[in-house]
């Protein structure tokens, strides 16, 4: 085979029934991916052997509905696939946790592939179980626990996008610690140490966007120092990650209501890596909820 297909991404999406699989594999199509459903193992080997014949690269399910699925059997036609030249192939495991699959399943009144005939979570727990040798080699897990379809198809899009330059791609989120960490975070960064506008009146109403909540958080002379810190620390490590070959990068700073101190700092570390050259997005998970520091 020779070396030109190399460059494209072949990507085997499997996990957790009803952790978001075929949003997932939704969401690779709309990126200008060949999506293929639910694939008999058997065919896995002579479908990525002939797609250098193929205008489009592949992305490719395959979960324990799938006829003949075995996780010992995939984990080894993959290690097989991956020694070929000129096959790139990654394992994306998306996921949930326990209570939030039992809950979609229960909302949407389905059985569980895994339990026709027993409790839904008899089907997740024997799924977890059949998986978990998947999912420890997995090249990208995403939990989608607390994630909206919007916040899935970005992380998709971050990790396998087409139009991307070949480069580490960083995504950097504020939050607020009393509504949990982001699960997709890479480094996770408290900011609560910093002075914190919510007790000013005037600055309340406001976000770490605004001018006056900024003025406030520069006054506070831990602010500055914890900055240079912060881009010092991270400077070395993002070629690190490049040569790891990690793809994309997510970056959380947290505060205690995520609308002043975590999106100040967020909005400033971005304007920095984008300084850098770095391929940078920007979002404030919880700016929009209601609620403020507290």
């Amino acid at each position: 085979m020779s070396a030109g297909p190399a460059a494209r991404r072949f990507v085997l999406v499997t996990g957790m029934s009803g952790a978001g699989l075929s949003t997932t594999m939704k969401s690779l199509e709309d990126l200008g991916y060949e999506a293929l459903d639910n694939l008999p193992l058997f065919l896995l080997d002579p479908l990525l052997r002939e797609a250098e014949s193929r205008d489009r690269p592949l992305a490719i399910s395959i979960d324990s509905r799938t006829r003949d699925f075995s996780a010992e059997a995939l984990l080894d036609r993959l290690s097989a696939l991956r020694g070929e030249p000129g096959i790139r192939l990654a394992l994306v495991f998306v996921d949930a946790t326990d209570d939030v699959l039992l809950r979609r399943f229960t909302e949407t009144r389905r059985r569980h592939p895994l339990a026709i005939d027993r409790p839904v979570i008899d089907g997740i727990h024997n799924e977890r179980t059949l998986l978990e040798p998947v999912k420890l080699s997995a090249d990208v897990v995403i939990d989608t626990s607390d994630l909206s379809i919007h916040e899935l198809r970005r992380i998709v899009s971050g990790h396998f996008g087409l139009d991307r330059t070949p480069d580490l791609g960083v995504f950097v989120t504020s939050f607020s610690y009393r509504k949990g960490l982001p699960r997709d975070a890479d480094l996770v960064f408290d900011v609560r140490f910093l002075r914190n506008p919510h007790y000013d009146p005037a600055l309340r109403p406001f976000t770490g966007r605004d001018p006056g909540v900024a003025a406030f958080i520069e006054a506070d002379p831990a602010a500055s120092p914890f900055l240079e810190r912060l881009t010092g620390f991270l400077a070395p490590l993002l070629p690190s990650y490049r040569l790891e070959g990690k793809s994309y990068l997510t970056i959380a700073i947290g505060c205690t209501g995520g609308r002043h101190r975590s999106v100040y700092v967020a909005e400033r570390l971005a304007a920095w890596l984008k300084e850098q050259g770095v391929n940078v997005d920007i979002g404030h998970r919880d700016l929009e909820r209601p609620g403020g520091e507290a």
